[in-house]
This record gives C-alpha cells, structure tokens and sequence, in this order.
C-alpha cells in the first residue's frame, strides 16, 4: 500500500477574508480522501505560520523548506491546497514561493494569481478577447479625482470597492455624487487600490470549472439572488440574506454560452485547479463578466460544491483528480 501523502491546506492570510479561509478550510478538509491523505492545515499570519496537529496543538513551520518537526522527524508536505482569500494566497505571492521549492500546489501560477487578483487588470487584460464587462476606474492612494467627472462617464449607481481584496469587503453601492467619497475611504481600509464600476441590472449567475488530465469540467450554474441591496457580505455568509439556485434558471442556450465563456477564460489566463467565474446577465441577455476568483470558497454550502453536487459528481472524487494531476504534472 502506499504511503499517503501529506497535504497543506494553506488558510488565513493577512486581510479580513482571514475568516471565510478557515471555514474554506475545514470544508476542504472534510472533502479530502482520508484513506490516501494525511491532511493539515497550515495557518498563514503576518506574524506566524503554524500547523495543526491531530491533538490540537500547534508547530511552527520551517519556511525554508515548507516542513515541521513531529516526535523528532521532519514531515515536508507533498502538496499544498492554497486557500487563502486574499493575500498572500491569492495574488502570487505564495505561488511563487512553492514554486521555489518545487511544491505542487491547487491553483494557478504567480502570473494569473497577480492578473486576476487585481479586478481592473483582469478586466482590461480579458476584454481583448472580447469579454464584456463593467466601465470602471481603478484609484490608488494619493491619487486625485473630481467625482462630478469621474460619475459622468460611469453614470450612477456606481459599485466602489477594493480592487485587491474580496468577500465583498468594504464594498459600496453609490447612488448619489455625496456618497462617492466616504465610499471610496471605506475600500482603501481593505486594500491599496480601488475600483469604481459602472451598476450592470441584471441576473446574477456563477460558473465553476476544473481541469485533470488536460480535460476541463465546467460545472452547472447558479444563480445568486440577494435579499440584500447587492451580494454583500451579510448575503454571502449569513443564512437566510440570500438565495441561490442551481442550476440557474435560465435558457439552456444561455447557459450554454456563459458555460464555453467559462472555460474560454480559464485558458485565457491559464488557469489550473478550481476557478469561478461571476457574471451577470442584462434583462435584454448580453452577459457581462463581474470577476474571475482562482481560490474559490470551500465551505460545505459554497457555490463549487452544489455545482458539483448538481453535476452528479463526488467532491472527494473531484479533490483527489485535482491533486493527483497537478502532482503527476509538476515540472
């Protein structure tokens, strides 16, 4: 029989997402075949990085080669499952460290980690192949702007929120030019830049898709319906805030398109693991793309587990493909 291998579910992280990671992470964990994985999870802060033992306890990492000292042996892992919301898991920073030491890790590479984890660049970079997606402006600190000029190209309402950061996180609907400004304050506590959009009206639909042995799965949609005045944090993480139905409800012809857009953005931007794809869909049926998240939540009711229950597919079936992949195609 062969050895299992030892598994990092790497959580935490430095924003305020810190949170919905760990509850990604136990989601994970409960996910995870654990006849063939020994599974941990590796808590990331700015001040520590500790894994969790069986008993409780917690052991530092050794960061020069990503291991930990047990009952006197050294224990390397022989994947990582990043699932940090935010950084340093989802911006490059820590793709490039694996890579570094050669550990296959869930996700894409540093490139489309730092490409999607900025909004505006992601939307600039995928809308030359013709995705449509909101009009939108990308503030930095100390930049100087004229909300009067900037809600005249952009029209109201507008959505203010980090462009560095997620879970909706310091995120504003605008309806007025008075509110632009406190907005704005409000998302640069969650991150370095901004981003102001343009309010798409429409159906809310997301779309997950996988990749093993070359071959992507796209999964059924589901459609987000808030109770809330947008898809906040409360409607995301709160029950009752918000409805979600899949599949969506919606043509077979449209979800069919926004299933092929899907996985045309998974290769535009080389993606690999899990990613999801936000759109919306104008009463008039164009659809527009809001984001690309590579590190999707994880948790039991997130939005890639009841797609791949309203597949007809096993989770665990669908994390052990995953990881076997991504370990047998390391370079």
């Amino acid at each position: 029989m062969k050895p299992k291998k030892n598994i990092a579910i790497v959580a935490g992280g430095y924003s305020s997402e810190y949170v919905v990671s760990l509850k990604s992470a136990r989601g994970l964990q409960s996910f995870m075949d654990a006849e063939r994985y020994k599974v941990y999870i590796v808590l990331i802060t700015k001040n520590s990085w500790l894994v969790q033992q069986e008993d409780g306890t917690e052991t530092g990492i050794d960061k020069n080669d990503f291991s930990f000292s047990f009952a006197g042996d050294k224990v390397k892992f022989d994947f990582a499952y990043i699932t940090i919301h935010g950084a340093p898991g989802e911006n490059g920073l820590l793709q490039g460290y694996f890579d570094m030491l050669h550990i296959p890790y869930s996700c894409c590479g540093v490139l489309a980690a730092a490409l999607t984890f900025s909004k505006y660049s992601c939307n600039c970079y995928l809308r030359n192949f013709g995705i449509k997606t909101a009009s939108s402006i990308c503030l930095r600190k100390g930049n100087v702007f004229d909300p009067e000029i900037m809600l005249s190209e952009l029209g109201l309402p507008v959505f203010v929120k980090p462009n560095d950061g997620g879970s909706s996180f310091g995120t504003s609907k605008v309806s007025a030019v008075d509110q632009l400004q406190q907005a704005i304050e409000t998302a640069f506590t969650e991150g370095n830049e901004v981003i102001v959009e343009s309010f798409m009206p429409g159906t809310e639909v997301t779309c997950g898709c996988f990749s093993v042995n070359g071959e992507k799965t796209v999964l059924p949609l589901t459609e987000v319906i808030s109770k809330n005045e947008f898809f906040d944090f409360d409607a995301k993480y709160n029950p009752g805030s918000s409805e979600e139905i899949t599949p969506a409800r919606i043509s077979k012809e449209l979800t069919e398109e926004i299933q092929s857009l899907t996985a045309r953005i998974y290769d535009f931007i080389d993606a690999k693991g899990i990613i999801r794809v936000d759109y919306i869909i104008s009463p008039e049926g164009e659809v527009r793309m809001l984001e690309v998240n590579t590190t999707p939540g994880m948790t039991a009711t997130s939005f890639i587990p009841q797609q791949v229950r309203a597949a007809g597919l096993d989770i665990k079936d669908v994390m052990t493909g995953i990881i076997e992949d991504i370990c047998n195609n390391i370079n």
